[in-house]
This record gives C-alpha cells, sequence and structure tokens, in this order.
C-alpha cells in the first residue's frame, strides 16, 4: 500500500544511499490521515488535495484554496449515506417484523 500511496502523489518518502525508501514518523503520520480520511469515505483525489492542509502533529487544517468547499461537500457525501442506510435500516427492521 505504501507504494501505491507513493504512486498517487500521496507520499514522498526519503531515499538511503543505496535506493531504499525510508518511511519516518512523518510518513507514517501521512498514511494514517490517509487510513482515517478513507475510512470517512474520501477518495484519494480529494485526500491528495487536503493533505498539504494537514500540519505536522496536529490535526487541525491550516488555510488551504478550498478547503471550506471541500470539507463541506464531504460533509454532504457522507450526510447521503447516512441517509440511504437509515433508509435501507428502516426497510430491514421492517422485513424482520413480518418474519417473527
Amino acid at each position: 500500500m505504501l507504494r501505491y500511496y507513493e504512486g498517487e502523489g500521496l507520499l514522498a518518502p526519503l531515499r538511503t544511499g543505496s535506493g531504499y525508501r525510508d518511511y519516518g514518523p512523518a510518513e507514517e503520520e501521512t498514511v494514517r490521515r490517509i487510513k482515517m480520511l478513507g475510512a470517512a469515505g474520501m477518495t484519494l483525489e480529494t485526500i491528495q488535495q487536503l493533505l498539504p492542509c494537514v500540519r505536522n502533529n496536529d490535526p487541525a487544517f491550516t488555510p488551504c484554496n478550498e478547503l471550506r468547499r471541500i470539507l463541506a461537500q464531504q460533509v454532504s457525501l457522507i450526510d447521503e449515506r447516512v441517509e440511504t442506510l437509515s433508509q435501507s435500516r428502516t426497510i430491514l427492521v421492517g422485513y424482520l417484523a413480518s418474519v417473527n
């Protein structure tokens, strides 16, 4: 997965003198954030736009171009998924009640 993230431009590990990738604490934190944002349903493209806005070890964001728009869009997408899941749950509960 690390090489995939690197290929997508999400990670830029240092290289050792012999050419090996050297993943340090900063890269580990970046991977943690990528996974967290991905778990929230964000695409890698969106994550790539947000990562430069994240401070080193601070969960806060620095002001970046279009940050507010991107975050608002992601919240809307999550709200839509929550609504869809809620409707699905209601249907399943109804089916369950009818078979009991």
